[in-house]
């Protein structure tokens, strides 16, 4: 059976997922309609609103079902600036490099239909947002319409600040989103502790089904809609809602949140050892994000503070193309993530790096490696055990680009 260490991409689905869906298949009624049967599909549909609210740590009503997290997103960056510049320009909008595109593309879509003005707030070394920068475009609120950042960084796992980046918006007046959707089951997320208007999750990394996400927004918070028609989800979010799916959902977050913090510590030490495995097996990898074991900044985890989320393990691998990396460990078996975009079918280096400081060359050779509730020792064994060879080949490809007398040479 191959090996699956892309679990920040999907991660299987849990069975209590796949047992509530196809049960709420069977049920006949749309929640909207005021018959029995529709009332009965829509006590369902309250319920998983209620426990999906459950593991949010907000109010049932503030749960706006969508279809996934890039939906959720959009509806979050894009409804907040049209809201905010309803009745006087606020066009700058703050977002750090390396975030993941359901963000980078909605922002840079307001640019170029809106006349928005993104403000690309740098990154340090291990991809933590710096909060001397946030404070800086901060200093001039007045014309600001959001603050939209990555709780955890989906490529290489680095936890942000985001208590204290939240906390500088709110003393600006700035409203705030945060993506979630790579904290979601790893972290505990508080939304009302938290202070933020928005925030943004997925079903299908925590072991729900493909389809359906969540937009938490507060009860004092607006956004302009992106689909209109019936007027659904208190108008924010129109459309027939698709019951089995929130029931599914609903099983995933309440299996997830029950079992997260013993989670996260098998997690961590698996992890651990999956980077002393590579370090050992590939002597010249190059872990991205923070070291594991921390001391953080201040950041409850769960798992002792660490800044680096338990499931992800991301490395540069000098002189290999990650695609190649990736291509010939899925020969062996195991699947992994070079982490980067892929545009019409051609790798692009990955953002997050080049956000970090890296270069593009050492953008191209990166893999990332995320864990799940499936994940074994015996994965990471075979992991292992396929690396070093891979490695090997990769770099001879690579180094197969530049043709003798520094001509650069097709690549086979």
């Amino acid at each position: 059976m191959p090996v699956y260490f892309d679990h920040a991409a999907t991660t299987p689905l849990r069975p209590e997922a796949i047992a509530a869906f196809t049960d709420a298949l069977g049920l006949v009624g749309n929640p909207s309609s005021i018959h029995s049967q529709g009332q009965q599909a829509r006590r369902m549909l309250e319920e998983a609103r209620e426990a999906v609210a459950s593991t949010l740590g907000c109010d049932p009503i503030e749960v706006v079902f969508t279809s996934g997290g890039t939906e959720a997103i959009n509806l979050a960056v894009k409804g907040m600036f049209w809201a905010r510049n309803a009745e006087r320009a606020r066009p700058r909008i703050l977002v750090p490099g390396g975030e993941h595109h359901a963000t980078v593309d909605a922002v840079e879509w307001l640019e170029r239909a809106e006349g928005a003005s993104a403000e690309w707030l740098p990154l340090d070394p291990e991809g933590r947002i710096r909060a001397d920068a946030v404070a800086s475009a901060l200093t001039v609120p007045d014309d600001v319409a959001l603050l939209t950042f990555l709780q955890v960084n989906n490529e290489v796992g680095t936890i942000q600040p985001a208590d204290s980046l939240a906390a500088l918006a709110a003393s600006a007046g700035v409203p705030v989103h945060v993506d979630a959707v790579a904290a979601y089951g790893h972290l505990p997320i508080d939304f009302a502790g938290l202070g933020v208007d928005a925030l943004s999750v997925s079903a299908h990394k925590i072991g729900g089904p493909v389809g359906i996400g969540a937009l938490v927004l507060a009860r004092t918070s607006a956004v302009v809609p992106l689909i209109h028609g019936g007027g659904q989800q208190r108008q924010v979010r129109s459309g027939t809602q698709d019951v089995a799916a929130a029931v599914a959902f609903a099983a995933a977050a309440l299996a997830a949140e029950a079992e997260r913090v013993v989670e996260a510590q098998r997690l961590t030490a698996l992890r651990d050892r999956l980077i002393r495995g590579v370090r050992a097996a590939v002597p010249e990898a190059v872990l991205s994000g923070p070291e594991p074991g921390g001391t953080g900044v201040g950041v409850d985890t769960g798992v002792g503070g660490a800044e680096r989320v338990a499931s992800n393990a991301h490395f540069v691998f000098p002189g290999a193309q990650g695609d190649s990396l990736l291509f010939l460990l899925d020969l062996a078996g195991v699947s992994v993530s070079t982490g980067s975009a892929c545009q019409a079918g051609i790798p692009e280096p990955s953002h997050v790096l080049i956000a970090m400081g890296r270069s593009e060359q050492e953008a191209r050779g990166a893999l990332r490696f995320t864990l799940g509730r499936t994940s074994t020792d015996a994965d990471v064994d075979a992991l292992l055990r396929a690396l070093p060879g891979a490695y090997a080949q990769a770099s001879r490809a690579g180094l197969a680009e530049r043709a003798p007398g520094g001509r650069t040479g097709a690549r086979a």
